[in-house]
């Protein structure tokens, strides 16, 4: 017998589903072969997605670069005078740090301690370290001091967003997973940065080297790999802002956190505003020309094409304002109940409601007829509606269509779930809903409720009974069963499990932990020492519940859990 972990019951719907519950061994190798194919055109993909924005950043990190130390130059020489001015020695500092790929290289900054002392212990700055002179301590507490890293910038060997480069010295303390950081550039500025922008009032002289490695540089690595692992061009974007506010006298005290800067303003305005906006634009356009088309069919209208991309823009903007005002912004469509309709109902009315006040109470001579007004609400409302569940649409038509030609599933898992209530109808949602739902073709769901029968449930049928499951199999050439009924008792789940073990198809439980009420029948009240009373587990219940079980043909008598 073979047992499946929890999370094994979801890969039924991936690329690798196959593979879990073949059934001949061609269909092994053609599986094999589709899962090759198919995750090396995904890698292929990620790898040029990558590449594109390393392309893309170094671009930016080279223009900025050069344009920063273009126009910061007349600064340079001023600060370079300040600081010859204030204590002897160079204007520029170098110090070794610890770059991408584990390389050291220079890094310039200004100078803003006593000549000689810089390369002394410790090699981590506090701010009552004696070492530092009157104008090193401006340029410092201003950040001034890190602006000649952009000559690394512009040489390739930092970036401006990155997890700042530390000291060989304490890079030697760094364990596997924190090297991980070495897989970008090191930066200019980053989240930890940030985070511990004013690092040097928590140090102490005394003690800085000890505080610094057990205290701040164990949250700072824990940051840069946050960064590390959800870096993109638009969240370089975002800490470049970020960094920019904290400079500021105002903002300087404000204490973003690490969500706030992992999901700025910039990412989320391109990633989810704009092209909302954008669809939203191009779906009213498409209703005003749908109306104006129906409406010059009856009677003469004469708009032009510059007043309906205008409308369709202000249309498109007073939806997204109302949908920003009442928060529906921030609903995620791919899952999301029928009922945010009624959302976008009423955000669309609202819009229109505005529309047709301007065009008849603020133009002398209004634009447009209320009829085609009312029209254009309709369209745009169905538009609309239709975007936000495109991926239900289109994968329910899909469906619909690869039912009606069932030469498309050659290939694919044949499926029943036995079970049409909570947790069944919870199975066959996660199942149609996933991504790799194309290795699986869900044939039918048997349930023993008389109502349910021919009944369609999320747009699968309810093929039979209990009683009629080796039928279903024989007939349709179920290769999976999977049992997904947690509210009955340990007899009727035998009699069933045993109807499905006669066939031969393999055998899956549903877990249902998730599912189970707080009064189940699988906990006991036992009173404990002081009065009250504890949910004690019931070792012998608990064995009725399997979390995850196949079971053949041939061992289903034998086998224990």
């Amino acid at each position: 017998m073979r047992r499946l972990t929890y999370d094994q019951v979801f890969l039924l719907t991936s690329q690798n589903a196959k593979n879990l519950i073949v059934g001949s061994p061609s269909r092994e190798q053609s599986t094999d072969l589709f899962s090759h194919k198919y995750n090396f055109f995904q890698t292929a993909m990620h790898r040029q997605h990558i590449r594109a924005q390393e392309i893309v950043k170094r671009l930016f990190d080279f223009t900025a670069s050069l344009l920063g130390l273009i126009l910061l130059s007349p600064f340079f020489l001023l600060i370079g005078i300040l600081i010859r001015r204030h204590s002897p020695g160079p204007v520029f500092y170098k110090c070794i740090r610890v770059g991408k790929d584990g390389r050291p290289f220079g890094m310039f900054k200004f100078r803003t301690m006593n000549d000689g002392l810089n390369g002394a212990n410790p090699k981590v700055t506090a701010q009552d370290d004696p070492r530092i002179t009157p104008i090193g301590r401006v340029l410092r507490k201003t950040k001034l001091n890190e602006f000649p890293q952009l000559f690394n910038v512009l040489k390739g060997e930092m970036s401006l967003v990155g997890p700042r480069p530390e000291d060989p010295q304490f890079v030697s303390h760094y364990s596997s997973e924190e090297r991980q950081i070495f897989s970008v550039k090191p930066g200019i500025t980053s989240p930890a940065s940030i985070l511990y922008r004013n690092e040097e009032e928590m140090l102490n002289y005394a003690t800085v080297a000890e505080s610094y490695l057990n205290q701040i540089m164990p949250n700072k690595l824990r940051l840069d790999l946050l960064y590390v692992r959800h870096h993109s061009f638009l969240l370089d974007l975002d800490v470049l802002l970020r960094t920019f506010a904290v400079l500021v006298p105002l903002f300087r005290d404000a204490a973003p956190d690490i969500e706030q800067i992992l999901l700025g303003p910039v990412q989320r305005l391109i990633r989810k505003h704009i092209p909302w906006f954008i669809l939203d634009a191009v779906t009213a356009f498409a209703a005003i020309t749908l109306a104006g088309l129906i409406w010059r069919a009856a009677r003469p209208l004469d708009v032009g094409l510059g007043i309906s991309i205008l409308l369709a823009l202000g249309f498109a903007f007073l939806f997204s304002l109302v949908n920003w005002l009442m928060g529906v912004q921030r609903t995620a469509w791919q899952y999301a109940s029928l009922s945010e309709v009624l959302d976008i109902a009423l955000s669309s009315g609202m819009a229109m409601g505005v529309l047709v006040v301007g065009n008849y109470f603020l133009l002398d001579l209004p634009l447009f007829p209320l009829g085609m007004l009312i029209l254009v609400g309709c369209f745009a409302f169905f538009g609309f509606t239709a975007s936000r569940y495109r991926t239900r649409l289109i994968r329910g038509a899909l469906d619909r269509w690869q039912r009606l030609t069932r030469s498309l599933h050659a290939g694919r898992e044949r499926v029943i779930i036995v079970g049409g209530g909570d947790t069944g109808q919870f199975l066959l949602w996660r199942l149609k809903n996933s991504s790799g739902s194309q290795a699986l073709d869900i044939v039918g769901i048997v349930d023993d409720d008389l109502w349910k029968r021919n009944a369609q449930i999320h747009g699968v049928k309810v093929l039979g009974s209990r009683f009629q499951i080796p039928k279903i199999v024989k007939e349709h050439e179920v290769n999976l069963i999977v049992f997904a009924i947690h509210n009955i008792s340990a007899a009727e789940r035998e009699s069933i499990l045993s109807l499905c073990a006669s066939t031969p198809a393999r055998v899956v439980l549903m877990p249902v932990w998730c599912l189970m009420p707080i009064n189940c029948p699988l906990w006991e009240q036992v009173p404990s020492s002081n009065g009250k009373e504890k949910q004690t587990p019931q070792p012998q219940s608990i064995t009725n519940y399997v979390p995850l079980l196949s079971i053949s043909s041939n061992d289903a008598k034998t086998s224990k859990v």
